[in-house]
């Protein structure tokens, strides 16, 4: 444990922002298995709306600091293209 105030602080926000992103990350997972179900049940409108839904998410995520952006845009480029090949 430290010992100098501003450090304990910084653990706690720390703590604070890593709980936030595990949730923003598991929202995404949720966002983009829903794309793929959609997908894989050849349901065309269920998934277009799945990936305006997954894309958002994304775009939030990376807006929080949570993704970096090249990695959103990969998600996001992936789980389009199956979208668009349905």
């Amino acid at each position: 444990m430290a010992n100098i105030k501003s450090q304990k602080k910084r653990i706690l926000t720390n703590e604070k922002a890593r709980q936030r992103n595990n949730s923003v990350k598991s929202e995404l997972k949720t966002a983009i298995r829903a794309v793929n179900t959609a997908v894989d049940g050849a349901d065309k409108d269920a998934a277009a709306t799945a990936l305006q839904a997954a894309s958002r998410k994304l775009d939030k995520a990376v807006s929080k600091g949570v993704l970096h952006k090249n990695n959103a845009a990969n998600h996001k480029s992936a789980i389009s293209k199956k979208v668009n090949a349905l």
